[in-house]
């Protein structure tokens, strides 16, 4: 499949480009995203996420690295003949703030990325691809309308609205939902997938929500001091963690001591095959290991042979996250169905469900986010 947007080694620093090896905002990062795909960069703020769009888009250079759109280079540090400029580069923007223009009207707003602000030249063509853009967001009925008296959620559909229209070959999204409410986002995130594979829109978007990431994303990013930790399928992010910082910071789940021996891995829940693991290599003898386990690892079964003692509860309606304590003083986490209402401090029965068993090295160092 075609290759749509491709980073090399991007490495980026603002001031002076002699420092840009100290403390770089990026380092040496890489992704790629084919035709059609939807990818998540994820990570805290200010950890340089919104920078990697301003450089796919072409308004900051990196110091170091290639960026190719649709398999021609935009910029290469190694080749500066091939520099594309920003206007040239047919790539959309979606702002958080909508960036939408107050004076003219929904159908203006979005007539005006198709005759770059000629809107009283506008051709048969963009008539028709503008009926299409109104349509597919939803935004037929109110073409006539303000843009000021639209709702949040209404303003973000002329914005991608407008951002589609010219039929770009790469959509950038900074935080597109991060303004709205949560109720809101999760009907929008679900909308502006839908729309962006209706249309085989690539598409980058950049964020801190781990639920809009997951929820949106055929591949994910974290980025962890500048660096692009892991860039892979949300389940894969999820059950396969490259490193104990993405175990901790992707979902829920906790870390337990194990010694491997072997393909086998003892810890306080029992002996785990080692079917698929991370960062250790099988076979040997008595290493000392930490244990990723998730929530749903964890089953409630009064016949399972394992017991814990429920130490803190949050209801979530259709079911309890249980901090459960272990026999070896360590805790897990567990969803359990709602109706089991149990007690703090009452033991209860459990069993292990576990598919991936993910392992790390008990000397890794963590960076932390």
């Amino acid at each position: 499949m075609r290759i749509t947007l491709k980073l090399e080694n991007i490495s980026f620093n603002y001031g002076n480009k002699k420092d840009s090896a100290i403390n770089p905002i990026l380092d040496d990062l890489e992704l790629e995203l084919k035709k059609g795909e939807i990818g998540i960069v994820l990570g805290p703020s200010g950890g340089g996420k919104t920078t990697i769009l301003r450089a796919i888009a072409g308004f900051v250079d990196p110091f170091r690295g290639r960026i190719v759109i649709d398999n021609h280079d935009v910029f290469n540090s190694e080749n500066q003949s091939t520099y594309i400029p920003s206007e040239k580069r047919q790539v959309g923007m979606v702002f958080q703030d909508f960036a939408l223009f107050p004076h003219l009207n929904v159908r203006e707003n979005i007539l005006f990325a198709l005759t770059k602000g000629k809107l009283r030249s506008a051709t048969k063509q963009n008539l028709y691809r503008l009926k299409e853009m109104l349509s597919l967001t939803g935004m037929t009925n109110l073409a006539e309308g303000s843009v000021q008296n639209l709702s949040g959620g209404q303003k973000q559909r002329v914005a991608l609205a407008r951002a589609l229209a010219p039929s770009p070959k790469l959509i950038l999204f900074d935080e597109p939902f991060s303004n709205l409410d949560s109720a809101l986002r999760q009907v929008l995130v679900k909308d502006v997938r839908d729309m962006l594979k209706a249309t085989s829109t690539t598409a980058l978007f950049v964020t801190h929500d781990q639920l809009e990431a997951f929820s949106l994303g055929d591949k994910v990013g974290i980025l962890n001091k500048g660096n692009l930790q892991q860039w892979d399928s949300p389940y894969q992010l999820y059950h396969e963690p490259k490193n104990i910082d993405i175990a901790r910071f992707i979902g829920k789940g906790a870390l337990i001591d194990g010694y491997q021996d072997g393909d086998f891995v003892t810890t306080a829940l029992g002996k785990l095959p080692l079917k698929k693991s991370v960062n250790v290599t099988k076979k040997f003898s008595r290493r000392q290991v930490k244990v990723l386990i998730r929530p749903d690892d964890i089953i409630h079964d009064d016949e399972g042979g394992l017991s814990a003692v429920v130490v803190r509860k949050i209801f979530r309606g259709s079911d309890f996250l249980y901090t459960l304590k272990l026999s070896s003083q360590e805790e897990v986490l567990s969803f359990i169905p709602s109706h089991f209402n149990h007690s703090l401090n009452q033991s209860i029965g459990i069993r292990l469900d576990i598919d991936h068993v993910v392992t790390f090295d008990s000397t890794e160092t963590s960076l932390t986010f």
